[in-house]
């Protein structure tokens, strides 16, 4: 019997198709219809599209109950449970605990998505300047990043931040941004030298195509997407880590207005007066909670590992 793929002479040759991969908009397109059938994804939108909402304009949603000034306080009623206008009770400085909430996302968000923007911005130059610009440049910054992998996250976050005299959302989305790029820059670095390798930017290489312009236009574009969705994930953790530095006492402090001082604040009476707690805490868990599964729902779409 005659061999197909190697046929006699005088015998038609058999061609054996050769499967193609799907283009990347293409994969990209599909991967955004799973992601828009899944329940999670919307539930998950719709609690932060609510928080965003409360810090991007917090006066109407605080006016909901009360006359939604958070600083209208009246130490007569320091802890005082719920009463008309007033549903979710006051807190020890006898300011309306759901008004407090509501304007506390305004610093929470505005410090993760601050951190998580330096974080990223550092690792996409560091991550690309290692993947791309040789062995002495990688050897650098593969130092530099061991060196900051070397300081737990916390504790010197809470060192720069004692040596700093105001500690606002500006001071401290820096200080835990700064700390926060190393995993991203060692994912960004890996993924630039994947695609590096890749038949379209050999090709552009051999066409004498600057390396800036490799990188701006086929490196960086397909090599930023798994960095992007471990950058979702980062907000959720870096909301928590300001509540917890503010918890500690070296976060944020007043006249700031944030979930983490409400609940520094409310863990003093919790026996007392739990009520001064709860709102604070379930409006935190909830925000990292829709962040983290956003994230995740993400990665499970865009992760080809993950589809299979």
């Amino acid at each position: 019997m005659a061999d197909p793929l190697n046929p006699t002479p005088g015998t038609a040759k058999v061609t054996v198709p050769k499967t193609t991969s799907l283009p990347v908009a293409t994969r990209r397109e599909g991967a955004w219809r799973m992601l828009v059938r899944r329940p999670l994804f919307w539930m998950a939108a719709v609690v932060l599209l609510i928080v965003v909402a409360f810090a991007v304009a917090p006066a109407p949603f605080a006016a909901l109950f009360g006359n939604g000034d958070p600083r209208a306080c009246d130490l007569a009623d320091s802890a005082k449970t719920a009463r008309e206008g007033h549903p979710f009770g006051f807190d020890l400085q006898g300011c309306d605990i759901w008004a407090n909430a509501v304007y506390g996302a305004q610093s929470s968000l505005a410090v993760g998505f601050l951190a998580t923007a330096i974080a990223l911005a550092v690792a996409l130059v560091l991550g690309t300047l290692a993947g791309m610009g040789g062995s002495a440049a990688d050897w650098v910054v593969s130092r530099v990043t061991e060196v900051f992998l070397g300081f737990p996250f916390l504790l010197a976050a809470i060192v720069v931040l004692n040596m700093l005299g105001a500690r606002n959302v500006l001071t401290v989305g820096l200080v835990l941004g700064v700390f926060g790029w190393p995993m991203m820059a060692r994912l960004m670095r890996g993924s630039v030298r994947s695609v590096a390798k890749a038949d379209h930017v050999l090709a552009a290489r051999t066409m004498g195509l600057s390396t800036g312009r490799i990188v701006s236009r086929y490196v960086l574009p397909n090599a930023v997407q798994p960095v992007l969705l471990l950058a979702t994930l980062t907000i959720g953790a870096v909301i928590v880590a300001e509540s917890t530095l503010t918890y500690l006492g070296v976060g944020l402090s007043a006249p700031a207005i944030s979930w983490g001082l409400q609940i520094a604040a409310g863990s003093r009476v919790f026996q007392a007066a739990p009520h001064v707690l709860v709102l604070p805490s379930v409006m935190l868990a909830l925000t990292v909670l829709a962040i983290v599964a956003i994230g995740e729902e993400l990665r499970s779409v865009f992760d080809p590992r993950e589809r299979r």
